[in-house]
């Protein structure tokens, strides 16, 4: 068990031990203050089998996972081999950058600044440019939903990010046709995630990322240069990916979630908003609110093409189990029932002949089932049923137009 750190001795690596709980009792933790380490505690102390925790956690490893954080009741209980080198490199964490606007919203809601039934255009500017009536009329929450109707080319939105290519976001997404009637359709996109953030900056009066440092980040002992979120060339915060985070600061966002917006007896959202979250959407049982949820059948993105699968995406764990997942896995997985967040980052990691599989895009995904079956057998204090061998849906139905679109990537330069 050299290579893989789970703590059988709490304090270990000068993290401070958790305190004692009552006998008989699994021990809880409570949140770090300010930049604190979290208290650790030993699998036993939170009703976990230390042997089966770390063959688990060198299952994740061997599958590139540079970072794996385990907690239990707020406790960190196990740390992948490779944490001391990653601890304090910022990462892309990708789509969870879009939970992390999901959040803002809460936050912003909770505060009276914006209601999530209202229309955007209550939100934006008028003039040329921010949108006709039809899309104006889009909600905040059919925005967090997914279920924008307007057109997705998920591809060329990420390809135009990354090559530096986007002018305007905002505008881009108000310029994309809306091709389904809002709120009655499923489709996962990047702009629509963009325009969300500009629409929770406009209804806070404040810059995006300012209001995330002062509301969200701050509050949970994430310091201003301890990570960098990337803008457009107008300088619009972007929603659907380019946050760069520290591993461990991901999953002081995942102890958040975990605990409903609690951090230390501060409520940094209401409650009800991650009760309402984290239930399945009308369009989509296994998403809401920018939270993959436990659930089935399940809408995936559309890479190479739309495709619904009949499994939950952790099988094995209760259904009352959420994520925020990343391309290539930058993901926190919360387990309320279980009192588990799972945090990790790394770059790919499936082994699956299914497209979306491979690209790590997949709600069926191999790695993530291969884990959880591994980890649901550490638990002592409590039986979970073995969800048996991975079985793969294969969707081999490439269709370029539904994740690859010229006039979308046209739109960055403001053509067409």
């Amino acid at each position: 068990m050299s290579s893989v750190a789970v703590l059988l001795t709490a304090g270990l690596c000068g993290v401070p031990a958790a305190a004692s709980g009552p006998p008989g009792e699994p021990l809880r933790c409570a949140l770090p203050a300010g930049g604190a380490e979290p208290r650790t505690a030993t699998p036993a102390q939170v009703g976990m089998d230390a042997t089966k925790l770390a063959e688990a956690i060198r299952f994740a490893a061997s599958r590139n996972r540079l970072s794996v954080r385990v907690f239990r009741f707020n406790c960190l209980v196990a740390e992948g081999p490779l944490n001391p080198v990653t601890n304090t490199v910022p990462l892309n964490v990708w789509s969870s950058t879009k939970s992390v606007v999901s959040i803002l919203a809460g936050i912003a809601h909770t505060q009276g600044r914006i209601e999530l039934d209202a229309p955007i255009g209550r939100y934006l500017p008028a003039g040329a440019g921010w949108g006709d009536a039809a899309h104006r009329a889009i909600t905040v929450r059919q925005l967090l939903n997914q279920e924008s109707g307007l057109k997705q080319s998920i591809g060329t939105e990420a390809a135009s990010s990354v090559l530096g290519l986007d002018t305007n976001v905002v505008k881009q997404a108000l310029a994309l046709p809306i091709v389904r009637e809002p709120g009655t359709y499923f489709d996962y996109g990047q702009r629509p995630v963009d325009l969300l953030a500009h629409v929770v900056e406009r209804a806070v009066g404040q810059d995006l990322q300012t209001f995330a440092q002062h509301n969200l980040f701050g509050p949970i002992g994430i310091s201003r240069s301890d990570y960098v979120w990337l803008r457009d060339r107008t300088g619009n915060t972007y929603g659907f990916a380019n946050l760069y985070l520290k591993p461990g600061d991901l999953a002081r966002v995942g102890l958040l979630l975990l605990n409903n917006g609690d951090w230390r007896g501060k409520q940094v959202f209401a409650p009800g908003y991650l009760t309402r979250a984290t239930k399945p959407s009308d369009t989509n049982p296994c998403y809401s609110h920018l939270f993959w949820l436990n659930r089935a059948p399940c809408v995936g993105p559309s890479i190479p093409s739309r495709h619904v699968y009949s499994q939950a995406p952790l099988a094995g764990m209760p259904s009352d189990a959420y994520a925020t997942v990343g391309f290539l896995h930058q993901s926190n997985f919360v387990v309320p029932s279980l009192g588990l967040v799972v945090t990790w980052t790394g770059v790919l990691g499936d082994h699956s002949l299914d497209p979306a599989t491979l690209q790590s895009i997949s709600p069926n995904s191999e790695l993530h089932h291969g884990f959880f079956r591994l980890l649901g057998r550490a638990f002592t204090d409590l039986g979970l049923p073995d969800p048996g061998p991975y079985r793969p849906e294969y969707n081999f139905d490439v269709r370029p137009g539904q994740f690859a679109d010229p006039e979308v990537l046209l739109g960055a330069f403001g053509i067409g």
